[in-house]
């Protein structure tokens, strides 16, 4: 409740200061006695942890000074804050039923009041308390953002697109990362359902507004892969390595598969050797080990691994090494290298293999939008 006081004992301050120096108040502000009985019966009401009778007082303060509004629209969104959301809605609606409010004043209470039901999951009454804002031009951008929030809260993707076209349109501030997500989602809501040619019309106008979209190639190539079309798929997945090489390990195994299903190894080994050239992450070694031992035994692959182990460690490749030594050992070394790979496997098995890059938050499936911070492309591969 400190808060509140914060908010409102400026107020008394002020108005001692200008007593103190006999300077008159404001213009607009003279009608106004903050040392007025009923103030401090407010104040006194929060100290002693009363907030529903301080309310009570001053609402009813509001209704004889009209300087109040600034104060009482203030008051609501720290009750919302503070998760006392009923508070919140009861103070903004009663401002909203004031006829003497200016435009801006309405406009920035309805906007409150859409805050407050957004709070209390009422995402129907926000929604059209924002959609009334719009049709009257006032607090554009604050409405359009609210919007996109709770069409992507409902996964209702198409008004998300309509609304990030016009909020982009008002700010100038680019949407089309937001936008190539939301035709995503679209996609993929095709595919599950067979629709296989809209969902490549929505990864297409994906990578339209924005070319770097990495869920939008790997869309492609997953598609493209599941039709057969492996050298569509392919180039679709070639792409994610030049829009952000963090997800390299995300398309190795998928591009060796449709080579092999291709029959064209020398294709998937010259893929691997330039990946190592350019980005030799864990899972480009990983699948050229693999290479190594079909062609060439356990030896030559466990001899590749180590050497690269040496300059960048890692767990999944530690483990894969005492894999190899282990196939080539005898005895008692080959039952305490397999032990050890099985308790390496069960620290793998329990490590986080995707963390977001703001929030920290991490997991072992890869999720487009934070499911903490609720931000976009922010969650990526762990290299280790």
């Amino acid at each position: 409740m400190l808060e509140l006081l914060f908010l409102l004992l400026p107020i008394a301050v002020f108005s001692g200061w200008m007593i103190g120096r006999k300077i008159p108040f404001p213009r607009g502000i003279s009608t106004f006695n903050p040392f007025s009985s009923q103030y401090f019966v407010g104040l006194n009401y929060l100290l002693n942890e009363q907030p529903d009778k301080a309310v009570d007082v001053f609402v009813k303060l509001l209704d004889a000074n009209q300087e109040m509004v600034e104060t009482h629209l203030t008051l609501g969104s720290l009750f919302r804050r503070r998760g006392e959301v009923d508070k919140a809605i009861g103070i903004h609606q009663n401002l909203i039923e004031r006829s003497s409010l200016t435009q801006e004043q309405r406009a920035l209470s309805l906007l409150e009041l859409s805050r407050d039901y957004m709070r209390a999951g009422m995402l129907d009454r926000a929604e059209n308390l924002l959609l009334e804002l719009v049709d009257r031009g006032g607090q554009l951008e604050a409405s359009f953002q609210h919007l996109m929030d709770i069409y992507q809260q409902g996964k209702d993707w198409q008004r998300a697109i309509q609304i990030a076209e016009k909020l982009q349109a008002k700010t100038h501030r680019p949407m089309g990362h937001y936008i190539a997500h939301f035709y995503c989602e679209l996609a993929e809501q095709r595919w599950l359902k067979g629709n296989r040619i809209e969902a490549r019309h929505y990864l297409k106008q994906a990578l339209q507004v924005n070319r770097h979209c990495v869920r939008a190639s790997l869309l492609q190539g997953d598609i493209e892969a599941s039709s057969g079309h492996y050298k569509l798929a392919i180039k679709a997945y070639q792409k994610v390595q030049n829009q952000d090489e963090a997800f390299l390990s995300e398309i190795v195994f998928p591009i060796s598969q449709c080579y092999e299903r291709l029959n064209n190894p020398d294709g998937m080994v010259k893929y691997l050797k330039s990946c190592l050239q350019t980005h030799p992450a864990i899972s480009v070694i990983l699948a050229f080990s693999d290479w190594l031992q079909k062609t060439q035994g356990d030896e030559e692959a466990a001899q590749f691994i180590a050497e690269h182990l040496r300059k960048r460690p890692s767990v999944r490749g530690l483990s894969h090494l005492i894999q190899l030594s282990a196939a080539r050992a005898e005895g008692n070394a080959r039952s305490d290298l397999q032990r050890l790979q099985e308790l390496i496997e069960k620290i793998i098995a329990n490590k986080s293999m995707y963390r977001c890059q703001v929030c920290g938050f991490s997991s072992r499936a890869l999720q487009w939008q934070c499911p903490s911070c609720k931000r976009w492309d922010v969650v990526k591969p762990i290299s280790e």
